[in-house]
């Protein structure tokens, strides 16, 4: 109440930031006589100038109000579009880094513009990030005039583009591009083996265009570039077969009550949770057919591959449903994205629930992968010196960006008052009572000549709706995953007279709907167009145009709610695009996911009781607050699950930051000799500590296992005894020295024979190998330990700090090892040719060009630590159940598997031989045992 009485005096914080910036507005108007003035070449002239006056000191800031206006009239000139006052405080809100919040069709394409030209006068480079590849050519060349008379290059980046062509796009001033191919050439950037091959310049700015969908929506989908791991199709088959032999049930009490049900899906939370009978019968058929022995549990350490290849399987065949998650696309699963209804070719869920999904469907089922780099793009986008967005919705998760980017949401005014009309919401009975009162409103809405838009939330909602329309005569077009190659053209006849359009999410489409149109369209594929045939064309728009107006406009139906609120208001912002009229209303039925997972017993008990029809409705604002306060439920679960996967990357991503750190220092850094001796001295110092303890007296030596394990590892012979015995004062710290030195000078004599540049070559190619091959190893270590740690909760302990300090632990035996293996592969290298390097050389280029890599899409729900998997009816059972959440992967059990499951290594931090015996007492080598990574 307090805040309402002081906004009420002071105004909110949006709006004295808008008074802010209408003030610099009047100081852009105030230039506009002065820079319409100029000829075109003295107007072109102006980014030189700008450009040496940054570099003299003067800051971006106060060359806006002029380098503003020469954008603005350059636009004027070149593409016949003058920036409104609006576009104007968008471009600043750009520019300051924040996000600027306009509705759709208000012109965010063009506002983007004035930031752009604004920010790439420092010579940095600016980023603008799109959805699709799509957009971002399309942005690109509708730009790409303007941009170029004022003296800027442009350039594109997209899939499978040829090396140097990219190298040249990210070089341009300005650079499009998607956020999936930017945050791919980051980790592409740090995997390559000269600083000649890198793509990416530093991050300096950008502007995310639809940054919700992006940083929002996106967030829990980390990027993973990966290889191809142990083919495992066999067991995803014979799984498969099982799943049809388990019975589900209606709820957790009967699940737990009913010895014939055999699991239960809590689909708030989207976890499943199998009984003891339903285990027990899973045993039974693994032990059917061979793959558990008489008396072995699904729950052993060996087996726990096998948990985890059931719970996939139960989670393809009850949780992700096609033409809803996913397509089958000549025998191929391709992913839809649920939030914009678009298809992603190329991308794979992850923890074995793409190959379940593919045996599910009886298509081929593909390889698993392994990860070899990753991100999210929480942590790729907070890379950049200064970032920005725009999108239609962005104010229902201003808490969620301010926390998490540091970004502030503007709400931009509309350049002419909003005319749509948001009707109250319809809710009916049953689901075929919805579509018969769409079908009823779309007919009165015909007979008076306007068009309407049906948005759907899935494909298989879009291809309900087009057979019964169908049916009722009604001429239609269908725009969802499976038509997504029509999409310009039908979202550019949508606002025809009496046109009717179904489609999938509306985010990021980026092309307004025109009432009466889109007359241009139909010149497009044409070579040349009389002035008479335009004219002709563009009257009988306008006859249509007024008709559609007076008709009402376009008109939103929505045929369910989503999830989020963002999704529905995306869909209401297609109509009223710049003062246009329209109107918008949503269909609802006790049957839809939202309503009966979230609304509550109370709406269904109090619609049941008034005995309404089929297609009778009703619109009651308990009813919609039921509804807001469901989505408002899924938003807060989303949040938890974002903020919980940013919490434990953040982690990974300071590890991250030293790892690629170091690797651009090995790049850079032309002679790694110093480095090399720094490690000698370090990888010697500790084995030589396994041998002769810090402090320990001679009788407490092992000097005969020292001079073994020295030949064992690095080739490198040593008469250690013969030299205490030709000098009895040799002490302890004398002996280290000795042994060092003499490694050193060995070491030394080898490079000689090299000679200093093959040396240094064959130096900098082991120690990248050797840091690519530990961090590859060290990822999947990391994201076993993260799926498993919450189990640590049970033991009265805080699973976010056992996870960094058991990361920690894990980062530093990392490095040891890194260092370990390259002074070891030093020692043991046969001293090669100048042709033979060369050959080496060209072979790896081969091997990175031919490596196998592809997008993995998550499954969202498995990143909560505690969301996704399986959970077992009793105690017992939830520390195997969560061993087998920890998401050990088929083929990844052996000797160790108990160590691995538990992501665990009693002998962390011991300074213990890799040929040593393991201190366990398997009788293996450590490096074979709880030493294996």
């Amino acid at each position: 109440m307090l805040s309402k009485i002081i906004g009420s005096v002071v105004g909110t914080k949006n709006d004295r930031e808008l008074k802010r910036m209408r003030r610099v507005v009047s100081k852009i108007n105030a230039r506009e006589a002065e820079i319409q003035a100029l000829s075109d070449e003295q107007l072109q002239q102006k980014t030189a100038e700008f450009k040496a006056r940054h570099q003299n000191g003067e800051s971006l800031d106060a060359l806006l109000p002029e380098a503003f206006a020469v954008c603005r009239e350059a636009s004027w000139r070149v593409n016949g579009m003058r920036h409104y006052d609006v576009q104007l405080i968008g471009g600043i809100t750009l520019h300051e880094g924040k996000i600027a919040e306009m509705k759709t069709g208000e012109g965010k394409t063009l506002m983007g513009t004035l930031a752009m030209y604004l920010n790439a006068i420092s010579g940095k480079g600016v980023h603008l990030v799109t959805v699709n590849d799509y957009l971002a050519a399309r942005d690109a060349e509708l730009n790409r005039p303007l941009f170029n008379f004022l003296g800027m290059t442009v350039g594109v980046i997209y899939s499978q583009q040829p090396p140097q062509e990219k190298i040249d796009a990210y070089q341009a001033d300005i650079t499009y591009g998607t956020n999936n191919e930017y945050g791919f050439d980051y980790l592409r950037d740090n995997m390559v083996f000269s600083l000649a091959e890198k793509k990416q310049r530093p991050l300096n700015f950008c502007i995310i265009d639809e940054i919700d969908s992006i940083l929002i929506d996106e967030a829990r989908t980390p990027l993973i570039i990966s290889g191809q791991a142990e083919d495992s199709s066999r067991m995803y088959a014979l799984i498969n077969t099982i799943i049809p032999r388990l019975k589900r049930s209606k709820d957790e009490e009967a699940n737990k009550n009913n010895e014939d049900e055999d699991f239960w899906i809590d689909e708030k939370n989207r976890q499943i949770e199998i009984s003891e009978k339903g285990y027990e019968k899973i045993e039974r058929f693994l032990t059917e057919v061979g793959e558990l022995g008489e008396n072995e549990s699904l729950y052993s350490p060996s087996r726990l591959p096998l948990l985890a290849h059931v719970q996939a399987a139960i989670r393809a065949h009850h949780v992700f449903v096609k033409n809803v998650h996913y397509i089958v696309d000549d025998g191929e699963i391709i992913i839809v994205d649920e939030n914009t209804g678009r298809t992603m070719p190329g991308r794979r869920w992850s923890e074995g629930l793409h190959q379940a999904v593919e045996a599910k469907e009886n298509v081929e089922i593909q390889a698993e992968n392994q990860t070899l780099a990753t991100t999210t793009f929480q942590n790729y986008f907070r890379l950049y010196d200064k970032l920005s967005g725009m999108t239609g919705t962005a104010d229902t998760e201003a808490a969620e960006f301010k926390s998490t980017y540091d970004l502030d949401v503007i709400v931009i005014p509309t350049h002419e008052p909003i005319a749509r009309i948001d009707m109250d919401d319809q809710i009916f009975l049953t689901k075929l009572g919805k579509y018969k009162g769409i079908i009823r409103e779309i007919k009165e809405i015909q007979a008076k000549g306007a068009p309407v838009l049906v948005g759907t939330a899935t494909i298989e909602a879009s291809e309900e709706l087009s057979y019964l329309f169908d049916q009722e005569g009604i001429k239609h077009n269908v725009l969802n995953a499976k038509q997504h190659e029509r999409e310009a053209e039908i979202i550019a006849q949508a606002g025809s007279p009496k046109a009717v359009t179904i489609a999938t999410n509306m985010a990021g489409r980026g092309t307004d709907i025109i009432l009466g149109g889109n007359w241009q369209s139909f010149i497009e594929d044409i070579d040349a167009v009389s002035p008479e045939e335009m004219a002709r064309l563009k009257a009988e728009w306008q006859v249509k145009h007024d008709q559609v107006v007076a008709a009402g406009g376009l008109h939103i139906i929505g045929s369910e709610r989503h999830e989020s609120r963002r999704i529905d208001n995306q869909l209401r912002g297609r109509a009223g695009r710049q003062g246009d009229p329209g109107m918008s209303r949503f269909f609802l039925s006790l049957e839809d996911d939202l309503m009966r997972i979230f609304a509550g017993d109370r709406v269904v008990n109090m619609m049941r009781a008034m005995g309404l029809k089929e297609d009778e409705a009703i619109e009651h604002k308990m009813v919609s607050k039921s509804i807001e306060n469901a989505q408002g439920k899924v938003e807060s679960r989303d949040f938890d699950a974002r903020k919980n996967l940013l919490k434990y990357d953040d982690v990974a991503n300071e590890q991250r930051k030293v790892i690629y750190s170091q690797r651009d220092d090995l790049l850079a850094e032309m002679d790694l000799k110093e480095a090399i001796d720094v490690m000698h001295h370090e990888v010697y110092n500790a084995m030589i500590d396994q041998f002769i303890p810090p402090g320990s007296i001679d009788d407490q030596w092992n000097i005969d296992g020292l001079e073994d394990e020295l030949e064992d590892e690095f080739k490198i012979s040593m008469p250690i005894n013969d030299w205490l015995d030709e000098d009895r004062r040799l002490d302890e710290d004398g002996l280290r020295a000795k042994i060092i030195q003499t490694a050193l000078e060995r070491y030394h004599t080898r490079r000689e024979q090299m000679g200093e540049k093959d040396a240094a070559q064959l130096e900098r190619h082991l120690m990248l190998q050797s840091l690519d091959k530990h961090w590859k190893e060290h990822l999947t270590q990391m994201d076993q330990l993260r799926k498993g740690i919450h189990l640590r909760g049970y033991a009265q302990k805080n699973p976010e700090q056992e996870y960094k300090r058991e990361s920690f632990e894990l980062f530093q035996m990392m490095l040891g090892a890194i260092k370990s293996e390259t002074v070891q592969d030093l020692s043991r290298v046969h001293i090669p040719t100048k042709e033979e390097l060369e050959a080496l050389e060209a072979q790896q280029r081969e091997n990175a060009a031919q490596m196998q890599m592809q997008f993995e899409h998550n499954d969202v729900d498995n990143l909560d630590s505690n969301a996704g998997a399986a959970q077992p009816p009793a105690q017992n059972r939830n520390q195997a159940a969560g061993a087998a959440a920890a998401g050990m992967t088929a083929g990844a059990a052996g000797a160790n598997a108990s160590a691995s499951a538990a992501g665990e290594n009693p002998y962390a931090g011991m300074h213990i031989s890799r040929n040593a015996p393991c201190p366990c007492g398997s009788g293996l080598k450590y490096k074979q045992c709880h030493g294996k990574i």
